[in-house]
């Protein structure tokens, strides 16, 4: 049987995106080294129909520089196609590889979802929780009993009136007054005393008198 229809050939197998891409980098690195060349190429006969005097010659070069400008044309156009393949390529790959991510996200929430809907029913009881907080709600209540019990002054009779407190402290007001007046008199020692005016003129001696001095002595003959 393989006589008359021959062994069937092994298919090749299927090249990946990154594998054609990187055939395609290699296509337009080759296409730009001859593209280079033929620059250098164009350069060259540029300067020889410049420097060309015979007119036969100078057409021929510029035949020359047709065929070289051709070709880079050929080229160029060949390189911006193989680079619009490649890019098309890598965008394809960049989706492929984004809908793997997702995949990957999408199976790591459910597992996530599982396993915290496993812990919510073997290790979390809502209604525990609840019991666990009024518990905790009560106990501060008593706490912050016992530190008002604490706090109390028990130096305070709680059967005071007010209104005698107020009276008391009035008294005590009108009393601390009465001594800050006191303090601010002069004492008597300090008060101003009329004083006798002393005498300003040379006493005058009467007629019977003796004869006197300006110092009140009497003037002897």
């Amino acid at each position: 049987m393989k006589r008359v229809f021959g062994k069937k050939k092994a298919t090749a197998p299927t090249p990946s995106l990154d594998q054609v891409s990187g055939t395609m980098g290699n296509r337009l690195g080759d296409l730009d080294t001859k593209i280079s060349k033929l620059d250098k190429e164009m350069k060259m006969y540029k300067d020889k129909i410049k420097g060309a005097k015979n007119a036969s010659v100078k057409k021929t070069y510029q035949k020359r520089a047709m065929d070289v400008l051709k070709r880079k044309r050929m080229y160029e156009q060949q390189r911006d196609q193989i680079a619009g393949q490649q890019f098309n390529l890598d965008q394809a790959a960049f989706g492929i590889e984004s809908a793997k991510a997702n995949i990957d996200t999408v199976a790591a929430m459910k597992t996530a979802n599982t396993q915290l809907k496993q812990t919510l029913k073997s290790q979390l009881n809502i209604n525990e929780v609840d019991d666990l907080a009024d518990d905790m709600a009560d106990l501060l209540d008593e706490f912050n009993e016992i530190n008002d019990a604490l706090g109390r002054n028990f130096a305070t009779p709680d059967d005071i009136d007010e209104a005698e407190l107020d009276a008391e402290l009035e008294l005590l007001e009108d009393e601390l007054e009465d001594e800050l007046l006191e303090d601010d008199a002069v004492p008597s020692y300090l008060q101003e005393t009329t004083m006798p005016v002393q005498p300003s003129a040379v006493p005058i001696a009467s007629k019977n008198d003796e004869k006197v001095d300006e110092f009140g002595l009497p003037i002897t003959n």
